[in-house]
């Protein structure tokens, strides 16, 4: 906060404590924000994790921090989002949306997308969190027509961050040297998150998936409209929305 300060000469930055892997604590965060903040023009979901364990409700971590955490923080702060409209909800997902795939017998039984044994399983397991962020956008324009709200889920690009700081995953360690060379820096992961916050006459395009700025189109499964309403309807379930 306080670099964010210094580097922006912006002395309004606040800083909020949120657990996005605690229902608990998005709750009392969101409690807190609507009865201190009066305006909210502006949600970036942002947060990832890359790593297999469960949080404190008993969900899979990449689905429950990934996912769930942030579907809850969208529905509690909703209501201020169309109050002070025209607003936008921007989702992070990921390219790797394209390799996961929604299990909903295994998140009936285990409260996760999958089940992890290996590396790729863990891999694959973070690719549904990601499928999960772009249908749950593709579900939420469609329940927001007809309000001052937009949403657009992103591929912000193969970027060099702290992703999987918590995971001893192999494969993490082998892409290192690769990383380094390759991937962007955060400044230029963060253009298209930029774009879908503020680019100026995007709102016909709500509930759209962009990568490099622009507008892509997604295969059939990121776009399915069953499947979209069913994962609506088990994370209210899991997080107590219903």
């Amino acid at each position: 906060m306080a670099e964010i300060r210094r580097e922006t000469g912006n002395n309004e930055v606040l800083f909020m404590q949120l657990d996005l892997g605690s229902l608990k604590s998005v709750r009392t965060f969101a409690e807190t924000f609507l009865k201190t903040e009066p305006r909210l023009d502006l949600l970036i979901n942002n947060a990832g994790i890359f790593m297999h364990d469960t949080t404190e409700d008993g969900l899979g971590m990449m689905f429950g921090v990934n996912h769930i955490g942030h579907f809850l923080l969208t529905n509690l702060l909703l209501d201020r989002l169309k109050e002070c409209g025209p607003s936008r909800v921007v989702n992070v997902a990921s390219l790797g949306h394209n390799f996961g795939k929604i299990d909903f017998n295994c998140l009936s039984t285990h409260k996760e997308t999958g089940v992890c044994k290996s590396a790729i399983d863990m891999f694959y397991i973070y690719c549904n969190s990601k499928l999960c962020n772009v249908l749950f956008t593709h579900e939420l324009a469609k329940r927001l027509h007809g309000t001052n709200v937009s949403c657009f889920s992103l591929h912000p690009g193969i970027i060099e961050t702290e992703l999987g700081r918590y995971s001893k995953s192999l494969l993490l360690v082998l892409l290192k040297p690769f990383s380094m060379l390759f991937f962007k820096n955060p400044v230029a992961g963060c253009q298209t998150t930029l774009h879908c916050a503020l680019q100026e006459g995007l709102e016909p395009l709500s509930g759209r998936y962009f990568s490099n700025c622009t507008v892509r189109n997604v295969y059939p499964k990121a776009r399915d409209d069953a499947a979209s309403k069913k994962l609506w309807e088990v994370s209210e379930r899991l997080c107590g929305l219903s």
